[in-house]
């Protein structure tokens, strides 16, 4: 039998992101639909793709998708939710509080996690109150990548345990009450996860062993959650028909590298599995994705509808040496890798640390990222050169780390002079899960301060989680400066150290395909909104530049060309990054 033959009535599709977590749950769900089920999907990712795979705007109410009757679909909008949310919480001391106190309360609730708490919020209305989707017979959700998906399902025991022993009728997010009134809903949500006759969780992954290994490390957090339902979709397995062609051999040959990995190496293969083969387009629009659920063979579908043999504008675009060149003749700052899941920003982020490394610099490589593989990537890369590096460090910033860290910091500082009763309000305040999100931007700000005096290459967090932690920074520079005398110098001056483009260099990185191309684009806007802006994008694992044959790889490069002349036309400096055998690769 399918493993989604009889499904539960909520689905959560989740994993590392870029994995076709949207594209399967979008197919799953008219799947559904057209069978004559009521279908609710639900994205409840920042960098959320649904309006683009569905070609149907949509926005936080359920919107009917044309062409599929019985299938509606909305996008949780995390900032909509957090002013929703500070409208609920403040709205009731307008009237009773002076003004000062009430600016105070709002300035408290606009930092990144009340966006998170609030995004929360809008998720559990639809997964513990029954009458919310009463009109459905399934609710998928279509959720952010791996670690914001972990933080999310943590979310209802983090703070269920909050509200059980806070005492003090405060938080970072400002009065309890506010929070106390969704008890009920958490629990409930608590529930409906944990219930395998409720739910199941579609764990998604490439057939790429770092894919796998994360898919590994999210199913064992997933059953600690008590979330045991899970099914595997191996999305993109591909089968040379060209035994002549070295690049589809060698894409085949990982592939079933990475499978013999996940049954030697993993319990993954114990799991339910469906396997969706490599396709030659972009799945956008229901007939690609009636098609995908359908099992037709990619290969016999021919290429998507661009002119067929019309080579991108290459000769416009520069190399990754010649980028890392101009990099090095700073002689000291910020690189940042920033994108969508699953571009490939660990590995770029590498290969220019293992660049500037060789070209005489002393380089740190680090990741804000909590499911990043820097330090694999890194040893990857090195692997490849012809010596090693002189001061060259390989750090990452770890919230279980940073968390406590900043935790003994307060409790010695602002602690101190309190007395038990004080000081006991002060620990049951630091236990909240904001905390951790203040703690992060504490050590995101120390890490940039450390560009003064060597180059700092970030592999950064997928692209939602980016813009919240640069949506921190915004937040707590403007309180930091209102007094300056307590506040670290790292973050007094971090977002100028970003904003000045002799200091921070931003690489966006993304794949020759639309969706990625748009949702980097996206990211582009909101960095320029924040005042910074990029030095180069980078169009990566492209087909373009190297000759293929096989009949699928053939249509995939064709397909390219759209999306890479549309980068080409919008950036000032693009590099296209050629496919690569190995997952990640050295550079002179």
């Amino acid at each position: 039998m399918h493993p989604l033959e009889k499904p539960t009535r909520v689905l959560f599709f989740t994993g590392k992101g870029g994995v076709g977590k949207t594209s399967f749950a979008c197919a799953t769900a008219l799947s559904l639909a057209d069978t004559g089920r009521r279908v609710l999907l639900v994205s409840t990712d920042p960098a959320s793709n649904l309006d683009e795979v569905l070609g149907v705007s949509l926005s936080d109410t359920p919107r009917p998708v044309p062409g599929a009757p019985g299938l509606h679909a909305l996008n949780i909008d995390p900032e909509a939710a957090a002013r929703a949310y500070r409208d609920r919480i403040i709205g009731p001391y307008r009237a009773l509080l002076p003004a000062a106190a009430v600016r105070s309360m709002e300035e408290q609730l606009s930092g990144a996690c009340t966006v998170e708490i609030a995004a929360f919020d809008a998720f559990t209305a639809l997964l513990g109150e029954p009458s919310a989707t009463a009109a459905f017979d399934h609710v998928i959700f279509d959720t952010a990548p791996t670690g914001h998906t972990l933080r999310l399902l943590e979310l209802p025991a983090a703070w269920t345990t909050f509200l059980d022993t806070n005492v003090g009728g405060t938080s970072c997010l400002g009065p309890l009450a506010g929070l106390e009134k969704q008890r009920a809903l958490y629990a409930a949500s608590q529930a409906a996860l944990r219930d395998p006759a409720v739910t199941t969780l579609v764990l998604v992954a490439r057939p790429e062993v770092a894919a796998l290994r994360e898919a590994e490390r999210t199913r064992h957090e997933l059953a600690q959650l008590g979330l045991r339902r899970v099914v595997l979709v191996l999305n993109g397995l591909f089968r040379a028909s060209d035994a002549d062609d070295p690049v589809a051999s060698a894409l085949a040959a990982r592939g079933e590298a990475a499978l013999q990995y996940m049954l030697e190496s993993t319990t993954l293969g114990a799991l339910p599995r469906i396997e969706v083969p490599l396709w030659p387009h972009a799945l956008l629009g229901l007939e690609a994705l009636r098609a995908m659920v359908q099992g037709a063979d990619p290969a016999g579908r021919g290429p998507p509808s661009v002119t067929a043999g019309t080579p991108p504008a290459l000769e416009s675009t520069e190399g990754l040496n010649a980028i890392i060149d101009r990099i090095a003749a700073r002689g000291r700052g910020v690189v940042m890798t920033m994108g969508k899941g699953g571009v490939g920003k660990t590995t770029i982020a590498a290969r220019i640390a293992q660049g500037l490394a060789r070209r005489g610099h002393a380089v740190t490589l680090t990741t804000t990222d909590p499911a990043a593989h820097v330090a694999e990537a890194a040893r990857a890369v090195l692997a490849s050169g012809d010596r090693a590096p002189s001061d060259f460090e390989v750090t990452r910033i770890d919230p279980a780390a940073e968390t406590a860290r900043y935790t003994a910091e307060v409790l010695e500082t602002a602690g101190a002079g309190l007395d038990d009763h004080g000081r006991a309000l002060l620990e049951e305040d630091l236990r909240s899960p904001c905390t951790e999100e203040i703690a992060v931007f504490r050590a995101f700000a120390e890490t940039v301060s450390r560009g003064t005096s060597r180059f700092v290459v970030i592999d950064t967090a997928p692209t939602g989680h980016t813009l919240l932690l640069l949506d921190a920074a915004e937040a707590y520079h403007r309180d930091v400066l209102r007094k300056p005398s307590g506040s670290p110098e790292a973050v007094l001056n971090l977002l100028p150290r970003l904003r000045d483009p002799e200091y921070t260099h931003v690489l966006i990185i993304t794949l020759p395909e639309a969706t990625p191309v748009h949702e980097a684009m996206h990211l582009e806007a909101d960095l320029s909104r924040a005042g910074i802006t990029p030095f180069a994008w980078v169009v990566n694992q492209s087909l373009a530049p190297i000759a293929v044959r096989d009949p699928v790889l053939r249509a995939r490069r064709d397909a390219e060309a759209r999306s890479i002349d549309e980068v080409v036309a919008h950036a000032r400096t693009v590099v296209v990054e050629p496919w690569r055998a190995e997952a990640a690769g050295g550079v002179s």
